[in-house]
């Protein structure tokens, strides 16, 4: 295995704030990039931060960065960020339009003085257009984008997806660009401005949900805990507790009715096609959930599974790192903290052989590394005790 990441020679300047960012920037920081994230000097616990700086949600976003401390609104913040800028491949920001341009570092003047340079936007709504210059958050994204409409329970109210969905696809989206970008620039030369927004990212993650109206014009409704175009495929209770199945035609359908005693199903003219069982979608479901109830959700998975249909438990957290399968996988990844001791980090989900994303350093504390930074940017330490003197760093 090789002591190197693919991305150790990308230097990359964190200027985000809130999830979007962040989740960037930790893509490109697991596989190896020298991220320098710029915090306000002051301000352990700024507006942007998600929840506390020891907290789980911090060091889960932040690990494997260094951090400068720097005051971007101070006469002679500006003249750092640049000299760092000159000296780095890609800078990250999801600030609003009007603030990047106030303080400075703008597209179109970073760009100018440094055209190899990367430069990645995440924004609410785009860069322009008429929400420009709003702020954009998660959930308005998710309600925005349609993942609402279609979550939750037929009838019931608009429902939130468990987790910031459109956050997290903009910062997975915006990584990619940000991947392609470097590429282009080893044929072109010349660095790009990628951008994506929470609105666009959640648009574009409603995939087949989003195309079944542009293409097919078709409204889609929520579906509940049941998948919306096929069936039987969804959660089922059992007697104690809920299994997911996924039988809905051929011979997963022939399998799945079988192993729970309703072979004579898909022969059943009510349900002997995907349209058929769609139109009677309440009556095949209610047979089949109550042979489930009858056994445990581990009798269903062991019985199922060994017939080939696709099925699993529906977890709690704690179960979901207790089960055999996650334990192999070694979704967590130690390190060590100053003050908050070992740490169990969720790990980067892409593996590649020789080269393993790694954790290897916890969320730093504020500014831990600016004496270092500066030195690396050939501030001598009087220009160092000097900058720290005039509220700069």
């Amino acid at each position: 295995m090789t002591t190197k990441l693919p991305l150790d020679d990308i230097r990359v300047i964190d200027l985000t704030v809130a999830r979007a960012g962040p989740t960037c920037v930790r893509q490109l920081a697991d596989w190896g990039a020298d991220v320098i994230r710029i915090e306000p000097p002051a301000s352990p616990d700024a507006p942007g931060l998600v929840g506390s700086r020891h907290g789980p949600d911090f060091q889960h976003l932040h690990r494997n960065k260094r951090s400068l401390s720097l005051n971007l609104k101070a006469p002679g913040a500006r003249e750092v960020l640049m000299r760092l800028i000159d000296g780095s491949d890609v800078l990250i920001e999801n600030m609003r339009p009007p603030v990047k341009h106030r303080l400075g570092f703008d597209y179109e003047t970073v760009h100018a003085r440094h055209p190899r340079l990367i430069y990645g936007s995440i924004s609410g709504f785009g860069q322009d257009g008429p929400y420009a210059g709003r702020g954009g958050v998660d959930q308005i994204a998710q309600g925005m984008g349609g993942l609402m409409s279609v979550t939750g329970l037929p009838g019931s109210e608009p429902t939130r997806a468990g987790i910031p969905v459109s956050d997290l696809a903009a910062g997975l989206y915006l990584a990619i660009g940000v991947l392609v970008a470097l590429h282009d620039r080893e044929r072109t030369g010349s660095g790009r401005w990628v951008q994506t927004s929470l609105l666009e990212s959640m648009i574009a993650m409603m995939d087949f949900q989003a195309a079944r109206w542009t293409i097919g014009h078709e409204v889609p409704a929520p579906a509940g805990n049941h998948h919306p175009m096929s069936v039987p495929m969804g959660c089922f209770a059992t007697a104690d507790g809920y299994v997911n199945i996924g039988g809905a035609d051929g011979r997963l359908l022939a399998s799945l009715c079988e192993v729970v005693g309703l072979p004579w199903i898909p022969a059943d003219p009510r349900f002997d096609s995907l349209a058929r069982r769609s139109a009677n979608r309440a009556e095949l479901n209610a047979l089949i959930g109550e042979r489930l109830r009858t056994r445990s959700t581990a009798e269903w998975v062991e019985s199922l599974n060994a017939a080939g249909v696709p099925c699993g438990p529906v977890y709690r957290m704690d179960e979901v790192f207790a089960d055999p399968q996650v334990e192999h996988l070694a979704m967590t990844q130690p390190v060590e903290h100053p003050a908050l001791g070992t740490l169990a980090i969720v790990r980067n989900a892409v593996r590649m052989t020789d080269t393993p994303p790694t954790v290897r350093t916890p969320s730093p504390e504020i500014g831990a590394h600016t004496g270092e930074v500066l030195g690396e940017l050939g501030y001598q330490p009087a220009e160092i005790d000097r900058l720290r003197a005039d509220g700069v760093i």
